[in-house]
């Protein structure tokens, strides 16, 4: 099966995660500039099949898009005109950043770590995938 990727895209880095090749689990795969983001995908998708490309959008309580859309936007447009042949779908990453983190403290990451903003956006972006993976196997149900 072809893996599915997340991208929890931030204004300068991006956090991004993938499935294993059954899209069972969502693991991180790493953090970039986000102006480094086009180049990394090509090489990653070049070297494995990606069908789903699961994008964080940020969403306030009011479901009302947040302020920081208009940064995913254009970066997100961009993508889609490079990868015409991946789909993209969109998710809601409401409190990803504050399960991440709280991620980060059942694991035992000591403060320094957790501080790191790099680890948390690469985990926000694990969630948002595990979270779509899941939805997703609730609709079959």
């Amino acid at each position: 099966m072809k893996r599915y990727i997340s991208l929890d895209i931030g204004r300068k880095r991006t956090g991004i995660a993938v499935t294993d090749t059954n899209r069972i689990i969502a693991g991180a795969l790493d953090t970039v500039d986000t102006s480094k983001l086009e180049m990394f995908l090509k090489n990653y998708i070049q070297n494995n099949e990606v069908e789903k490309i699961v994008v964080g959008m940020p969403v306030q309580l009011n479901n009302l898009p947040s302020d920081s859309v208009k940064y995913i936007v254009p970066v997100l447009n961009r993508l889609k005109n490079v990868f015409k042949e991946i789909e993209f779908v969109l998710a809601d990453e409401r409190f990803t950043s504050k399960i991440a983190f709280q991620t980060m403290i059942d694991a035992g990451l000591g403060k320094m770590k957790r501080q790191n903003k790099a680890t948390v956006d690469k985990i926000s972006a694990t969630v948002i995938l595990q979270s779509f993976l899941d939805s997703e196997k609730f609709k079959t149900l």
